[in-house]
């Protein structure tokens, strides 16, 4: 068993992460959660609200024998993964859109680090079409986004468009 890092902006999480998550659970026995920073970003959540959605919303898979993790960073994912004892990115995969853009970035990160390996890991079908920017758009135009995001975090969505910053 190993520990993995699987990296994104978790901007809002959605079920297709948690999908990805329950899938590295049956082979990883840790999974960091390493939730990207980007100054020039504006995020709709703070990293302090992504993480304590996270780790409200991945309980159920943790108690499986995979401990799963919250952690930030700001650089390579290569080095996140060496900070963290990590030997593996977990990547998710859509469509073939996805894998033509994650097949470059194994490349590159297989060149740098060559001891940190990418494991894909296909989508379920029934969210395959979910995007963390589509369940922001249609959460912030009042739509209901039950369907595509935990209960958490569907009602820190309503929270947040109902109180506008």
């Amino acid at each position: 068993m190993a520990t993995a890092l699987y990296t994104g902006s978790f901007d809002p999480l959605t079920a297709g992460h948690l999908d990805v998550l329950r899938a590295g659970a049956a082979f990883c026995e840790r999974i960091v959660v390493g939730i990207g920073t980007h100054p020039g970003k504006a995020p709709l959540f703070s990293v302090a609200e992504k993480s304590a959605l996270i780790l409200k919303c991945v309980k159920k898979i943790a108690t499986g024998g995979c401990a799963i993790e919250v952690a930030t960073f700001d650089g390579l994912a290569v080095d996140a993964a060496k900070a963290h004892g990590a030997t593996i990115l977990l990547r998710g995969l859509r469509d073939g859109g996805d894998l033509d853009y994650e097949m470059q970035m194994a490349g590159m990160n297989g060149a740098m680090a060559p001891d940190v390996r990418t494991i894909f890991v296909p989508a379920s079908p029934g969210v395959r079409h979910i995007t963390a920017t589509l369940v922001r758009q249609i959460a912030a135009m009042g739509g209901d986004v039950s369907a595509f995001a935990p209960p958490e975090v569907v009602a820190a969505l309503a929270a947040k468009f109902s109180n506008p910053r």
